[in-house]
């Protein structure tokens, strides 16, 4: 909520953070950008109206492993959203490809299953210079642009009141 005018959105329609508690795990990874996508996303939430205290962090070894993490933080009844955050870079081998699809279709799974919005902020580039141009270089921060995402669609469900036919106890 906006304390200056009690609006739950800005004069262009972004939603406020003060009233949400979101999760943000990081890949250990490539901890140059990794640090930088957090820094990112933690300055967007408090630019936003987020309160420091409402940020729960993990990190997790690599990229592979955010989902079990994402899936931990996203079942907490305290958390609103998870924001992933981590760096795979392109090598010599196509190992690359199974860690960035495994990555994105099981945080995608996370989120359905737990009927909370779970962000993509994995950069998936071909070389660390890539990667350091879009974790606050000339391409901006996609770790800001994952904790956005993640506030916006937080503030769209809430607007829905909505719950996904999974959670619901019909018996």
């Amino acid at each position: 909520m906006n304390p200056r005018s009690g609006d739950k959105t800005d004069s262009k329609g972004a939603a406020f953070a003060a009233e949400m508690r979101l999760g943000i795990v990081t890949s250990r990874y490539h901890t140059e950008v990794s640090s930088a996508l957090r820094e990112g996303a933690l300055e967007s939430f408090l630019l936003r109206g987020g309160v420091e205290e409402n940020i729960v962090e993990a990190e997790a070894p690599g990229s592979y492993e955010l989902v079990v993490i994402a899936l931990a933080l996203a079942e907490r009844e305290d958390i609103d959203a998870v924001v992933a955050l981590g760096c795979v870079l392109t090598g010599e081998t196509s190992h690359d490809r199974y860690i960035c699809d495994a990555v994105a279709h099981g945080l995608v799974r996370v989120s359905i299953e737990t009927a909370k919005p779970v962000t993509f902020g994995v950069l998936t580039c071909a070389t660390i210079e890539q990667a350091r141009a879009r974790a606050g270089g000339r391409h901006g921060n996609k770790g800001s642009d994952a904790m956005n995402a993640a506030i916006d669609a937080v503030q769209v469900i809430r607007d829905l009141d909505i719950r996904s036919p999974m959670l619901r106890d019909d018996t």
